[in-house]
């Protein structure tokens, strides 16, 4: 896609956070969604290769709006100054809606590429079976938390949206206790696009989803039946 107009769309947009800037400019908006929208196919098709089981995600399903939910947030700018999707097996893309472990990215628009894989903040009961999946596999875990690619590509999972202690019913010397704490279990990177061929992004977004698989994989499996 044409990544110096998206950049320079939502640079703007960010400027003029307004329905009548947005209304003048939506044939722009129109263009580069159908554009982000052929990126998501291509990312999905690839995806496939080395996880299978999101084949039966919808593409289309898997964007986000650009529009804000007001209803409950009055004063808040109505766009958003990103363009976004989370790819899953579910084909759900929010965590509210059971969508599960994904594999997600957005543009913004500092020209700034965010990805990652894992999940964001799941909702109490899937959390809760998460962190049980971590005791019960606690040999599997920790072998994923020392997976190269994981560890190489971003570092290991992020620990800053975490507990200060424990969560309710876990004992103190339950195995992976820092992880235990964690609200989110996600790795992502940033990077700059600014000097980015549009025909290098896919390559470099299936690098890292490549890299993330492993824990999108094993959060997958939390709250399976053996």
């Amino acid at each position: 896609m044409h990544l110096r107009d998206l950049t320079q769309f939502l640079h703007e947009l960010e400027a003029n956070n307004n329905r009548a800037w947005f209304v003048m400019n939506k044939p722009r908006y129109d263009i580069l969604r159908a554009e982000f929208l052929e990126l998501v196919i291509e990312l999905i098709a690839g995806i496939i290769r080395f996880d299978p089981a999101i084949a039966g995600c919808n593409p289309k399903k898997a964007l986000f709006r650009i529009n804000r939910d007001l209803r409950f947030a009055r004063g808040r700018d109505p766009y958003k100054t990103t363009f976004s999707a989370a790819i899953t097996a579910s084909g759900l893309k929010k965590p509210s809606q059971g969508g599960g472990p994904a594999y997600y990215f957005h543009i913004d628009a500092k020209g700034m590429l965010f990805s990652a894989g894992g999940e964001y903040r799941p909702p109490a009961e899937r959390l809760r079976s998460v962190r049980e999946h971590i005791v019960a596999d606690a040999k599997g875990f920790g072998k994923l938390l020392k997976d190269p690619g994981l560890q190489q590509h971003f570092g290991g999972l992020q620990y800053e949206d975490r507990l200060v202690r424990l969560p309710k019913g876990f004992e103190a010397d339950a195995p992976h206790g820092e992880q235990l704490k964690l609200k989110s279990y996600i790795a992502w990177r940033t990077v700059s696009i600014a000097k980015l061929m549009p025909d290098e992004l896919p390559a470099m977004l299936l690098a890292d989803f490549k890299a993330a698989a492993p824990l999108v994989k094993w959060l997958r499996t939390a709250g399976q039946t053996p």
